[in-house]
């Protein structure tokens, strides 16, 4: 496991974070983006921070997706900052953008130089996340995406070294997320936790250098499960009911066990095509991946019956004396009725994909190595490839009345 060396998790929890900082620098560049850098508690962070003393350089240019050119921006910004420690406050690209920032600062190679995984130098600089959504897990992550034009997906830069030294998971930041943001996040979270408990097993040389994903392991195994507990039940409730403390903490929480989950055990097939369907329908990644979970987890019922059952089971999906069998299926249909219940669409062609798109979708999916190996079987291309054509039509023979 990776985690970050420090996790604070609670109400409130954002107090802590001018002594966090100072702990490692003073002279902190802090990420945000247009909204959060509005906010009564940004403000209040930023005027705690220099009242500590800190020299803090606030940059709230943060833009979706992560473009490259936003990226060098940033950059530039940050170079004049001569920051010892970088913030990232606000949602997925915010905690991501800090983490690049933490690499371009200490080199001047280009960032194409590490996309990949294990490519990233020793020496960069430390980074703080403080996430204000419920989903990306990427404060606990050692993977940032950015929107390269000249590649025709998304990239990742993966390595242990990227995971933020600390961690400071206020549930209360939140509160004020929109519906669609809670839903899209938060199904996100839930597709971290169901793929990383499912991610394949690997045989690896505990001698030499780790991939950064080494499949389903003692440990992940058993945050994706409390992860998955916390989320599912919540999710809906805290899409319906944004002030629900319960429910944001849960979410939160499960958000947070979700990405150390696959921090090291990884996830795969709904990653995998999310990128070159992001790429067609320029929508949101946790609609992506949610919309394709039920259909990924479908395609590897063979494969991974005994993980999805016990899914199920922590979910409230079933009865936890259910077969397995029963079980796994429950689980299936239970996440197609809680996207149905926080309006994330049934069918790729419900956003825009048309049905001469799947092969390409497909063989750019398949490309993926990093998360296409990670499947739960021998063959993860046999896994993949029925799945684009299924989740066009919405053809299933798992849930195909489990639509509300």
């Amino acid at each position: 496991m990776r985690p970050p060396a420090e996790v604070l998790f609670g109400n409130g929890s954002r107090a802590a974070l001018p002594r966090v900082l100072a702990d490692r620098g003073t002279r902190v560049f802090v990420c945000s983006d247009p909204v959060i850098a509005e906010t009564d508690h940004f403000a209040r962070f930023l005027d705690a921070a220099r009242e500590r003393g800190l020299h803090v350089t606030a940059y709230s240019d943060v833009q979706p997706e992560l473009p490259l050119a936003g990226v060098a921006r940033a950059t530039d910004a940050a170079r004049r900052c001569e920051p010892d420690v970088v913030v990232g406050y606000g949602g997925g690209s915010t905690v991501d953008l800090a983490k690049l920032l933490a690499i371009t600062l200490v080199t001047d190679d280009p960032l194409s130089s590490f996309y990949g995984e294990n490519l990233v130098p020793a020496g960069v600089l430390p980074v703080v996340a403080v996430p204000t959504t419920a989903g990306t897990g990427s404060e606990a992550t050692p993977v940032a995406v950015v929107s390269d034009p000249s590649r025709a997906l998304k990239v990742g830069i993966s390595s242990p070294r990227l995971v933020p030294v600390a961690a400071v998971v206020d549930p209360e930041l939140t509160h004020t997320c929109p519906a669609t943001v809670t839903a899209f996040s938060g199904i996100d979270a839930l597709t971290h936790a169901i793929e990383s408990a499912s991610a394949r097993r690997q045989d690896v040389d505990l001698t030499g250098e780790l991939p950064v994903f080494v499949g389903a392991n003692a440990l992940s195994s058993v945050l994706a499960r409390q992860a998955a507990a916390a989320i599912a039940p919540n999710l809906a409730v805290a899409v319906r009911e944004p002030s629900n403390g319960a429910a944001r903490a849960n979410l939160a929480y499960g958000s947070l066990l979700a990405g150390m989950a696959f921090g090291s055990g990884g996830t795969h097939l709904s990653h995998a095509l999310q990128y070159p369907i992001g790429d067609v329908t320029r929508t949101p990644h946790g609609l992506g991946v949610g919309l394709l979970l039920p259909y990924v987890m479908e395609s590897c019922l063979p494969s991974s019956t005994p993980v999805l059952a016990d899914l199920a089971k922590v979910m409230g999906a079933c009865d936890a004396g259910a077969d397995d069998d029963v079980a796994a299926v429950s689980g299936i249909r239970a996440v197609v009725e809680l996207r149905a219940a926080i309006g994330v669409p049934h069918t790729l062609a419900d956003i825009g994909v048309a049905r001469s798109d799947l092969g390409r979708i497909g063989e750019l999916a398949a490309g993926v190595g990093r998360l296409l190996n990670n499947a739960p079987a021998a063959d993860p291309r046999a896994l993949i490839e029925p799945v684009p054509s299924c989740a066009w039509s919405g053809r299933s023979d798992t849930f195909a009345h489990a639509r509300t």
